[in-house]
């Protein structure tokens, strides 16, 4: 009785999100366990079957990580973000357009959906430009840093995913892109995942992450914010609540709000079936973000 009282709340939440775009995005930490990624696949497919046309962008920086280490490779982050040389760039191309993004289709299919693989190098989805040296500062002192075949979002064409959405496809996205020359960029995933919410004016952005949402004390890792505002957010960014890994997704989420997004969550994808408890009950998962709280 209990499970069918929950078909009945979700009821509405199927109503108000049928035919609406979401941009669902997850890293590669909630991908290395077999059960999760099936798990995640099966919901997916589920909303799907629903009538929410979904649109899937992942990453893959542990894996990436396992195999530079094989190769003798060490990764370097700064802010959350790759540092990508030649070699890396060839890790990144094989890893997220090859191994995850392939697991990722191969997931979904088993579960009913149909999955198409992509990066944003296909149908030039994501133009894109190599960043160039950048100022950072951490822990007070300013460093330039060279980020190499990392780059920066500067248009997407959302033409392919609208084509693939509108005839019941489930668009799987690599974290990959080419600029006007034709030279692969390396992307970091939360950025692509908020530029195409924002390009198709989705309803909702998920960052599925493998933490319950945004702490409010990072070091005591006790309690969420289980909502905050764009304004709440520039806050935290600013006095160092939000941690390193923390920071790129925040940063993504609000400038989806921003441009047009309903609503940004950041949820916890090691938590069973956390993304239809965010979507389909009154309860919800993780940390949303809107224009006002």
């Amino acid at each position: 009785m209990n499970d069918v009282s929950i078909l009945i709340q979700a009821l509405p939440y199927i109503r108000r999100f049928r035919d609406k775009v979401f941009v669902v995005k997850f890293g590669g930490e909630l991908l290395r366990d077999r059960a999760h990624l099936d798990a995640i696949a099966a919901d997916l497919a589920l909303l799907e079957m629903v009538g929410i046309k979904l649109i899937v962008v992942h990453g893959g920086g542990p894996q990436a990580d396992e195999l530079s280490a094989t190769l003798g490779l060490s990764p370097q982050m700064v802010e959350g973000r790759r540092v990508t040389d030649e070699k890396t760039l060839e890790v990144a191309k094989m890893v997220f357009a090859g191994k995850i993004n392939t697991e990722v289709l191969s997931a979904v299919n088993k579960h009913g959906g149909r999955a198409v693989g992509l990066s944003g190098i296909d149908g030039r989805l994501i133009e894109a430009k190599r960043r160039p040296i950048t100022t950072v500062v951490e822990n007070g002192a300013a460093r330039e840093v060279d980020f190499g075949y990392v780059g920066d979002v500067t248009g997407v064409d959302a033409t392919l995913l609208t084509n693939l959405v509108d005839r019941d496809f489930i668009p799987v996205v690599a974290s990959l892109a080419a600029d006007e020359n034709g030279t692969i960029l390396n992307i970091n995933a939360d950025t692509i995942a908020a530029e195409i919410a924002v390009a198709l004016q989705a309803e909702k952005l998920i960052v599925m992450t493998s933490v319950p949402g945004v702490y409010k004390n990072y070091a005591t890792k006790e309690e969420i914010y289980s909502q905050l505002s764009v304004e709440d957010c520039k806050r935290l960014l600013t006095d160092g609540t939000a941690s390193k890994g923390m920071s790129p997704k925040l940063k993504a989420c609000v400038r989806a709000v921003e441009r047009g997004v309903r609503e940004t969550h950041i949820i916890n994808g090691l938590e069973p079936h956390s993304l239809l408890i965010e979507i389909l009950t009154n309860s919800g998962s993780g940390t949303m973000i809107s224009a006002r709280t």
